[in-house]
């Protein structure tokens, strides 16, 4: 495969096997689909290809695009409903907790 000065691989929609993608993913495509998505793809690489060639040697590199915070509210002691009330609208219960289904075999 061709690349470019950054080592990106330059993918033809050519090269790529709609009908074996989709049932790699397990889609049963029509052969109009196939048609479909295989002209979608060709316009996705070509416009791809167009990004590539573009010179971003004085742009830092960066895993985020926006500024990103964590945003935290201060712990703040509320009211809640009393356990009785909450384990009595329970299917199932056993002792103080809730019964629920065996999900993982011992």
């Amino acid at each position: 495969m061709p690349t470019t000065a950054w080592s990106i691989p330059i993918l033809s929609s050519e090269k790529i096997d709609v009908r074996y993608v989709a049932k790699l993913a397990s889609l049963a495509l029509s052969d109009d689909e196939i048609d479909r998505f295989g002209a979608q793809l060709a316009d996705l690489l070509t416009h791809v290809d167009a990004l590539a060639e573009l010179d971003t040697s004085a742009v830092p590199a960066t895993a985020q695009v926006i500024e990103s915070r964590n945003v935290a509210r201060p712990d703040a002691v509320a009211p809640c409903l009393d356990r009785e009330t909450v384990l009595a609208q329970a299917p199932a219960r056993q002792g103080a907790f809730f019964r629920v289904p065996r999900i993982i075999a011992s």
